[in-house]
């Protein structure tokens, strides 16, 4: 199920959040685009408008998890790997 962004918090935040993810989402079609099969995948399944949405989502949980535990953004690392 995809998640939304709630209202109750910071409409700038909130607003910065999903401009972000418009960009990236807006970059899927290039080319020289890095692989992303989580949004690549959400893409084929939903609208446009909502997997930007549920990007935006995805951001904001793991900036709120960043700021709450103290650690440094490192790419990659809680990746699944898939057997």
């Amino acid at each position: 199920m995809l998640g939304g962004i709630s209202k109750r918090g910071d409409g700038y935040i909130r607003k910065l959040l999903v401009h972000g993810a418009r960009a990236v989402v807006r970059m899927r079609s290039r080319k020289s685009a890095d692989p992303m099969p989580w949004l690549d995948g959400l893409l084929e399944r939903k609208h446009r408008n909502a997997a930007t949405v549920a990007l935006a989502h995805k951001n904001a949980r793991v900036v709120w998890a960043l700021l709450n535990t103290g650690k440094v953004f490192e790419k990659g690392a809680a990746q699944v790997q898939m057997a």
